[in-house]
């Protein structure tokens, strides 16, 4: 790499510094490419220390360095105030990173800036975001259509107890208890539908690992063999305030499905499932930024989500199960982003994983 004579000591002002907060991808260039300052994130990423990189040329770190070339020339001759363009960061020992880059002039005739996303964290965020607008359309119509089927239901089990008492022969009662049953049934989905608004948010101090250690011991109980429960802990994570019973029936709503979705592995014996608890710092999710928030996953060895359902697994009634509510995800999914969180999904055969993202103070 051409390396210009720049030093590292006059070219890194203080103000710079700030950067190194932000998980974007950053470089300072001088005006004809020179890097002056990459933050922390972007020498990660390029694998280079910034002593490394003061001085190189910008364009060379790219797989094609004419485009920079071009947006620079662009800046200098004040043609845009921002250029977007795709391009590809070299990196040593790996494959090129594709990222969405964003040029720009900190001032006219000063130092250029340089950000860059990586093209899959772009699509995660985006996910990310379809996934709470989803949710929040979601619990609206839920909430609408369960109100709007709680007031029949109740008229149709009235009227058929009444037909029942009006029956002469105990052989037609069969025909109103399917009725009263059925309705009764019904209800009971109504109930479990509005059960996330009528609750009150109960917020209390949290230990993440007793609500995982207590999903651990009820699955367990229920599948006592040919299931095993892994545990990986970051033992320094610490309290937060949250609701205790929401959050230990988000994971257990999660955990239970994994172990459904696990039966052929227990019929063998050779079912796991772990809980994974980590801290993720300077991560964003929501649109918001947040210092540190906890990484709780569940990760399973079992077949994988279907392909059929994989973009709807937290629509409501959407199951790929026999004999499965729907509920058990959407309700999961509630329950966290009541604590301004977020539960995304990965998953391929041989193994599902489950991230809930709670912010941490």
């Amino acid at each position: 790499m051409h390396k210009s004579t720049l030093s590292p000591e006059r070219d890194q002002p203080h103000r710079y510094q700030a950067l190194n907060l932000v998980s974007t991808l950053i470089a300072v260039l001088h005006p004809d490419g020179a890097v002056l300052f990459v933050n922390a994130a972007l020498e990660g990423a390029l694998g280079l220390s910034l002593r490394t990189l003061v001085g190189v040329d910008f364009g060379a770190l790219l797989t094609e360095p004419a485009i920079l070339q071009t947006a620079l020339t662009g800046a200098r001759g004040h043609d845009f105030a921002a250029l977007r363009f795709e391009a590809a960061l070299r990196r040593s020992q790996q494959e090129p990173l594709p990222v969405h880059a964003n040029v720009a002039l900190a001032e006219p005739g000063g130092e250029v800036i340089v950000e860059l996303w990586p093209l899959e964290a772009q699509a995660r965020q985006d996910r990310e975001e379809r996934l709470r607008e989803q949710a929040q359309a979601h619990k609206e119509l839920i909430r609408n259509l369960a109100h709007e089927i709680k007031n029949p239901l109740g008229g149709i089990r009235g009227a058929a107890q009444l037909l029942e008492m009006e029956l002469t022969g105990p052989e037609l009662a069969e025909y109103t208890q399917v009725i009263i049953h059925e309705a009764d049934r019904l209800q009971s989905l109504v109930d479990r539908l509005l059960a996330p608004h009528r609750q009150p948010h109960e917020v209390g101090d949290v230990n993440i690992h007793e609500v995982c250690e207590r999903v651990r011991s009820l699955v367990l109980a229920e599948h006592p063999r040919g299931l095993a429960v892994l545990r990986d802990y970051d033992i320094s994570i610490p309290e937060f305030r949250g609701d205790r019973a929401q959050l230990l029936q988000a994971l257990l709503n999660i955990v239970q499905n994994a172990a459904q979705a696990l039966v052929a592995r227990i019929a063998t014996g050779d079912a796991r499932i772990t809980l994974r608890t980590r801290v993720a710092r300077q991560v964003t999710f929501g649109r918001q930024r947040y210092r540190l928030a906890l990484e709780l996953h569940v990760i399973d060895n079992g077949p994988g989500v279907p392909e059929a359902i994989k973009e709807r697994i937290f629509y409501p009634l959407v199951t790929g199960r026999d004999g499965g509510s729907g509920l058990g995800l959407t309700l999961a999914q509630n329950f966290v982003q009541q604590h301004h969180g977020l539960i995304d999904c990965e998953s391929e055969p041989g193994r599902t994983d489950f991230r809930i993202l709670i912010p941490l103070p």
